[in-house]
């Protein structure tokens, strides 16, 4: 889109156009799952920088030749993301209360945090971790405060616990695979 601008002038025959481009600021969108095995441990990635985050990732808006098609819904984004991402088929669905949030991972550089809570279809099937990530983990509700994991998301961990998810009170060893 581009914005145009034409000072007035005195001379009526001669005008000057200046011609000014327009960007509107866009805010990357990343829409992320609270995942609970059938022990009701929460499924965590280890990411570049050495964090911990939960799975997930952006919209796809689809491919110019439609081989990739755009994502319906952030939800439905929410369940590529994680069976791309650790094998596991899931229902994303509510929206967590205080999951909504901005992350400036790298400084600059801003991201739209969306969380769902999501209910596992395969709770047994072991995840795995993908090449997008370093390493996988299981972590019980009490285990989460300690990880070296931005406070949104550990919000958001304990939002979808108090929901009256099970496992409020979880004890555990953390695994990692």
């Amino acid at each position: 889109m581009t914005a145009c601008y034409v000072p007035k002038t005195r001379l009526a025959h001669r005008r000057t156009r200046t011609f000014m481009t327009y960007t509107p600021p866009l805010w990357p969108v990343s829409v992320k799952g609270v995942a609970l095995d059938g022990r009701d441990r929460v499924l965590l990635l280890r990411n570049e920088r050495n964090e911990w985050e939960l799975p997930g990732g952006r919209l796809e808006i689809g491919s110019p030749d439609g081989r990739q098609l755009p994502d319906r819904s952030p939800e439905t984004a929410l369940e590529r993301e994680i069976q791309e991402e650790t094998g596991w088929d899931v229902t994303a669905g509510p929206l967590i209360d205080g999951g909504t949030w901005i992350y400036q991972p790298i400084p600059g550089r801003r991201v739209l945090i969306v969380t769902y809570g999501c209910t596992v279809l395969t709770p047994d099937r072991p995840p795995v971790v993908s090449h997008e990530h370093k390493e996988l983990g299981m972590f019980s509700a009490d285990e989460v405060s300690g990880l070296n994991m931005p406070d949104g998301y550990k919000q958001a961990i304990t939002a979808w616990y108090g929901q009256g998810r099970p496992g409020a009170t979880g004890q555990g060893n953390g695994e990692r695979m």
